[in-house]
């Protein structure tokens, strides 16, 4: 039924060929999915590969595992997921046109967080950027903080369709994040050009100026892909 994969891209590759035969009517709708030994034998990958690429439907709320039960395809009246390409989210033209996609939800996001944090929002956020500091002058790339920071933000917006949003892009926005920061990592300028913007960011946010956190946002991205630019990632 299924065709044998590289060992590169394999839960995303094993997602988008489960994906492929649900979507070709393989199971029966809401029907149950074979169980992760036997997914595991077909692919010939691990069950651990099995379990990431299932999660990642599970997000995009296409299956749901059942407890006791096994993993089901979600009924959903002929809505389809969205779904973004992990393979094509990491190169470069696909980073800048993701880089807009952030811009637009998270401006919005910013702005809504300026109105509507609490002091525990704050305080989460400014644990969330001193854990990029952290990571940045232990010698890390800063990407699960980098991410996590973002997500903070989107928390104090106390929107949940924000969050839910957020949780399905971030597999994708950590692909590109692994690109922005260590291209941002090669030049100190670059560094610092960043620690100010994600600053402005929380100062924003901290004086309840939903403008300035919209403008400060929607500047560190495009920043963001004015960096790729001068570097030669992206033209």
């Amino acid at each position: 039924m299924f065709e044998k994969i590289p060992v590169r891209a394999l839960s995303d590759t094993v997602a988008q060929q489960l994906l492929k035969q649900i979507e070709k009517g393989t199971f029966a709708r809401t029907g149950k999915l074979p169980t992760e030994a036997v997914l595991a034998q077909e692919f010939g990958v691990s069950r651990t590969v099995i379990r990431e690429a299932v999660s990642r439907l599970k997000n995009e709320g296409v299956v749901e595992p059942r407890q006791g039960s096994g993993v089901f395809i979600v009924e959903r009246a002929g809505i389809r997921p969205l779904r973004i390409d992990y393979a094509e989210a990491v190169e470069p033209s696909a980073v800048v046109q993701i880089l807009a996609l952030r811009r637009a939800i998270e401006a919005e996001v910013a702005s809504e967080a300026a109105m509507r944090r609490t002091a525990a929002d704050m305080a989460a956020i400014d644990a969330a950027l001193a854990k990029i500091d952290a990571a940045v002058a232990e010698g890390d790339d800063g990407v699960a903080e980098d991410v996590a920071f973002h997500r903070a933000i989107a928390v104090a917006t106390g929107n949940p369709y924000f969050l839910k949003t957020l949780t399905f892009l971030n597999q994708y926005l950590e692909a590109g994040t692994v690109v922005t920061r260590r291209n941002e990592a090669l030049r100190g300028d670059f560094a610092r050009q960043v620690r100010e913007e994600h600053a402005a960011i929380v100062a924003a946010i901290r004086a309840g100026d939903p403008m300035a956190a919209r403008n400060a946002a929607c500047t560190h991205m495009y920043n963001a892909a004015r960096r790729l630019a001068e570097a030669g990632i992206c033209r």
